[in-house]
């Protein structure tokens, strides 16, 4: 009973470790991770992971560049006319990587907005809440359409969460575009 207290304890004490790092986040950031979790699958904890692991998400010219950062894409051995492509390359960041797969599992169910999820959706915009309806939809329907065809879950899912990056990506550089990415700075 000790060791379950002393667990909850703990875990009480690392979330109001994460919920005080929010606090000092720049706004920017915070803005970031409150869009992150207008997704399904991706609460707090989650988003402020991949916002650790990935920092600035506009410093990714497109999607793919963040999908090959994870190490979620296809590893490929061409030669002359002959492609051959694998699994995935996992050559990326691993964290990242395994809290996008634990939030892909979510979107096996059918598309809808719970309570928790509304609630998580408040401070959002409306192109933020825009594509994460979109990504419900999309993602969905690939996690279906590849269980019909006799897929593996977890290749199903690993598919799902290479296309969930995508997403991420998306809102992320919205998000960042309302606030004036120090990337686009850099650039101008």
């Amino acid at each position: 009973m000790h060791e379950v207290e002393h667990a909850q304890e703990r875990i009480e004490r690392l979330e109001k470790a994460i919920d005080d790092t929010i606090t000092i986040m720049p706004e920017q950031m915070k803005a970031v991770v409150d869009g992150l979790q207008s997704l399904r699958g991706i609460a707090k904890i989650s988003a402020v992971t991949i916002m650790a692991e990935v920092g600035e998400v506009s410093r990714f010219k497109t999607a793919r560049q963040l999908m090959g950062y994870s190490g979620v894409v296809s590893r490929e051995c061409s030669s002359g006319e002959r492609t051959r492509r694998g699994g995935i390359t996992k050559t990326g960041n691993a964290h990242l990587r395994r809290i996008i797969v634990e939030a892909a599992w979510s979107y096996r169910h059918r598309p809808s907005i719970g309570t928790a999820l509304k609630t998580r959706q408040k401070t959002a915009s409306a192109e933020v809440k825009e594509i994460a309806w979109k990504a419900q939809n999309r993602l969905h329907r690939r996690y279906m359409r590849l269980t019909a065809k006799g897929r593996t879950k977890q290749k199903v899912v690993t598919a799902v969460a290479r296309e969930l990056l995508g997403f991420i990506w998306a809102i992320g550089v919205t998000v960042e575009q309302g606030y004036g990415s120090t990337a686009s700075k850099r650039a101008a």
